[in-house]
């Protein structure tokens, strides 16, 4: 148990010791806002996308899917 705290401890001290981060894992405050843009934020609606449909009677299979073909329903 003991060498597997030593393990886990180890690199929480190491990057205790760390004088500062390297500049390419965070960039500085005047390089980071010359670099990002901000789009506005545009409202939609969760539901613009609906369409009411009823339920229709069953039908044959084997029509709708012969619909459904390239070539118009040609067997």
């Amino acid at each position: 148990m003991k060498p597997l705290f030593f393990v886990a401890a180890l690199p929480l001290f190491a990057s205790g010791c760390a004088a500062t981060l390297p500049p390419d894992v965070i960039a500085t405050g005047d390089l980071a806002a010359s670099q990002t843009e901000v789009r506005p934020i545009r409202y939609t609606s969760p539901v613009s996308g609906y369409t009411h449909r009823v339920p229709v009677d069953p039908q044959p299979w084997r029509n709708q899917n012969g619909a459904q073909t390239p070539e118009g329903g040609a067997s």
